[in-house]
């Protein structure tokens, strides 16, 4: 913590984007330790997130906001109204661009509303290293001609290039103020939300296109044991027989594997043991419950 004659910073960053543009692999760079889920697949992120992040005596609040992209289901909705709820009001609004998908009509539609927004803009080229370079430079004159950004950098939030220079600039950027977080803080999210999302991040990881899209997961009962432990009950939601004969797999081993490797995220992200059960339910019409919807942190949408 700085000292208390020391001028404090702290400042909200919104990162919007369309899906798989990168923004929670980013947060998790400039954090300096994963707090968001990451998968190849797009959609992963459903509610938003704040990573805290120190840099000098600044303490930046990172929203990672869901992908903004066309809604067609009544989740869909409410998933791009908690992406641009996460922008308003933000010290810098952070466009993400996939840099090697280049400007997809998907992208011009997020710029275009981006436009428009009250908020400091910069433009962040995500992937760079997977672009063509010779057209990075024509990229930036296309994007700002849709929408005009005070800064624009050139990262990859994968391998880490371009991430320190962006941090340095968002910790100048944000105004003077006190902390809002202790400085041990990595989120705001608490135990039963991550160990949720953790859940749900290796089903991205195991399933691949075989996952079920209506699939989300609900912590049932998190409990803290004498020992120092936590048990964690978690219900995997499904809409069919179907779909939940995918995610428990042949004898019960695709679950058993998704169990394995979420409880050793659990464990490392937690400090502690973790004792993870993990249950698959078919529960059809789940996506439109707005019972479930409390229960996973979203808020409902007419």
């Amino acid at each position: 913590m700085p000292m208390p004659d020391n001028i404090t910073r702290c400042g909200v960053v919104a990162l919007i984007g369309a899906p798989n543009a990168g923004k929670s692999t980013l947060v998790n760079a400039i954090v300096g330790q994963k707090v968001a889920i990451v998968s190849p697949k797009v959609q992963t992120t459903r509610v938003r997130l704040t990573g805290v992040a120190l840099e000098g005596d600044a303490q930046l609040l990172l929203v990672d906001t869901p992908g903004v992209f066309q809604p067609r289901r009544r989740l869909d909705r409410a998933m791009v109204q908690n992406a641009w709820e996460g922008a308003a009001d933000a010290d810098v609004l952070l466009a993400i661009v996939d840099a090697k998908a280049g400007l997809r009509e998907e992208v011009r539609a997020v710029l275009e509303t981006v436009a428009q927004r009250p908020e400091p803009r910069w433009l962040v080229l995500n992937k760079v290293d997977q672009a063509d370079k010779a057209k990075l430079l024509a990229l930036v004159a296309e994007t700002n001609a849709i929408a005009p950004f005070a800064e624009t950098f050139m990262i990859s939030a994968l391998t880490g290039d371009g991430v320190a220079d962006l941090k340095r600039a968002l910790a100048a950027a944000v105004p003077q103020g006190p902390w809002l977080f202790p400085e041990e803080q990595l989120s705001d999210a608490p135990a039963r939300m991550m160990s949720a999302e953790l859940v749900r991040e290796q089903l991205f990881l195991q399933l691949g296109q075989e996952l079920p899209y209506s699939t989300a997961v609900v912590i049932e009962k998190f409990e803290e044991r004498p020992d120092g432990s936590a048990a964690v009950h978690a219900q995997i939601l499904v809409e069919r027989d179907s779909q939940k004969a995918i995610v428990v797999g042949a004898r019960g081993s695709r679950v058993k594997a998704i169990g394995e490797a979420a409880r050793k995220e659990m464990t490392e992200l937690l400090g502690r043991p973790v004792h993870l059960f993990l249950h698959v339910k078919v529960k059809p019409g789940w996506a439109d419950d707005r019972h479930t919807w409390r229960d996973l942190g979203i808020d409902w949408v007419d």
